[in-house]
């Protein structure tokens, strides 16, 4: 049975309840979260005045993709999107692209933190008055659960390797209790839980909110990512266009959530997730290292629904880069413009980070494998801008030179026209198998999951259903500490 522990513990419970009170926190429900229109005008009112990355309690209720794209005192809107012109990806096909820059903290993520620390804290499981969070993390997830404790006054743990984005550590250092800096880059999982599995022997009372395990991440993509994928299909698509499905690299496999809410609405779309070319963990139970920030591998999530996912393809680190020079930089940009991409959509590329670029490659891919023409729509997400990556750019300045038109003209070629389905594969029931088994030696074996639950993800039709179905119970839960908050 796949259920989030919703179990009560009343004197943690009214702990909690009495900081939240004293910080003046109050929880936005899921519902709210969907349609920020359900947000009390106070709320709203409030927010009015505050920035979009200002350590301030009503900021949780901007964990929405409805936020007005703005950085202070920004309302709410329609969900922030992209769409990608064939100009630019090279197919017909129409690629949008949910944007994540305008979270708090700059990346959708926080959401997931959100996701895994609200059940625990309605509850009572988490105590914040006694209980340190710990957040393992590749970026930004540890930087959404960092900011979230902060405001409840709690001190967090920041688990992330040494070798990610200068930004990170920095916004970290500010905000985070602590930073614990793991060795190895984006590859390097492992040495994250092996940490994890030495704070939990330390005897400190604390609680590990481990993205790549907590039911409440692929819940929070699940309900509010979902929907946003389908309020964006909703109001772009023609009466012509056809949802073909979503493209996401597997992270933590919270994003890809969104696929199923998807799925079940489009029973005919399909579902494919990403990884880096350089560790093809899916695709050939493969390891590496590589340069996309933001994704992490050599092992599959938990929480990853591997027996819904169609296709997998792998991304070339090498893409990724190239095109972060290309989008950004004034040469890159000036020769998209001279080859007829849409000055506007050219001023917004730095929405696309890394993994937002892996991601943009991933539909163009899923588009030329499945022969897709005008009429049909592609969805994937931008979890965080090039805002984040400034000094990976100033990096390849010194490494490689200045960026000239040359290079635009090459990067443009290789790398958007040139994007193969050569590393692309479409899972038989046999190959989706295959990858959900590779779950045991992970987390059976390292991690302390049964092969009981393993088996269940599997075989049992209503493991991921009874988790989607524990929304309503969750903010029944959120209304009522707010309620004990409120109270005098």
């Amino acid at each position: 049975m796949a259920r989030i522990d919703l179990t009560l513990y009343p004197e943690r419970l009214e702990r909690a309840v009495r900081r939240a009170r004293e910080r003046n926190i109050l929880i936005p429900t899921f519902a709210q979260m969907k349609d920020p229109s359900r947000i009390p005008p106070e709320v709203r009112a409030e927010l009015s005045q505050i920035g979009l990355w200002d350590l301030h309690p009503r900021n949780l209720f901007r964990i929405t993709w409805h936020n007005e794209p703005k950085a202070q005192g920004g309302g709410f809107g329609p969900v922030n999107y992209l769409e990608i012109p064939p100009r630019l990806s090279g197919v017909p096909a129409r690629i949008l692209l949910l944007v994540g820059k305008w979270f708090p903290t700059g990346a959708h993520k926080v959401g997931a933190a959100f996701g895994c620390l609200v059940p625990r804290l309605v509850t009572g499981q988490f105590d914040p008055t006694t209980q340190k969070a710990v957040w393992p993390s590749t970026g930004n997830f540890c930087r959404g659960g960092a900011y979230d404790s902060a405001l409840l006054g709690c001190h967090s743990i920041a688990i992330l390797p040494e070798g990610m984005s200068r930004e990170r550590f920095e916004w970290l250092e500010r905000i985070a209790g602590e930073v614990i800096k793991t060795p190895g880059t984006e590859s390097n999982v492992k040495e994250i839980f092996d940490k994890c599995w030495e704070l939990r022997r330390s005897g400190e009372d604390l609680m590990i909110f481990n993205q790549f395990e907590e039911l409440g991440n692929y819940l929070w993509h699940y309900e509010i990512t979902g929907h946003a994928m389908l309020e964006v299909l909703e109001r772009a698509a023609r009466p012509q266009d056809r949802y073909r499905g979503m493209v996401s690299s597997t992270g933590s496999a919270g994003t890809i959530a969104s696929g199923d809410f998807m799925k079940q609405r489009f029973p005919e779309s399909k579902i494919m997730a990403c990884e880096a070319l350089q560790c093809p963990t899916l695709l050939e139970n493969g390891f590496g290292a590589h340069r996309i920030e933001g994704i992490g591998d050599k092992h599959v999530p938990w929480i990853h629904n591997v027996k819904n996912t169609d296709l997998v393809a792998a991304i070339d680190d090498n893409a990724v880069v190239s095109l972060a020079r290309l989008f950004n930089e004034p040469a890159g940009r000036s020769y998209l413009v001279k080859i007829g991409v849409p000055e506007e959509i050219v001023s917004q590329l730095d929405l696309l980070g890394f993994s937002g670029i892996s991601n943009l490659l991933g539909a163009i891919q899923f588009a030329r494998y499945y022969e897709l023409g005008e009429q049909d729509i592609v969805l994937s997400v931008l979890t965080d801008s090039m805002e984040l990556y400034q000094s990976r750019l100033q990096e390849m300045r010194a490494e490689m030179g200045e960026y000239t038109e040359i290079q635009a003209a090459a990067d443009y070629a290789r790398w958007l026209l040139g994007q193969s389905t050569e590393h692309l594969l479409e899972l038989r029931y046999t190959d989706r198998r295959r990858i959900h088994n590779l779950k045991y030696f992970t987390w059976v074996e390292q991690q302390g999951k049964t092969s009981e639950e393993l088996n269940a993800q599997w075989y049992d039709p209503d493991y991921w259903t009874e988790v989607q179905q524990q929304v309503e119970e969750i903010d029944a839960l959120i209304e009522e500490f707010n309620a004990r908050v409120k109270a005098s």
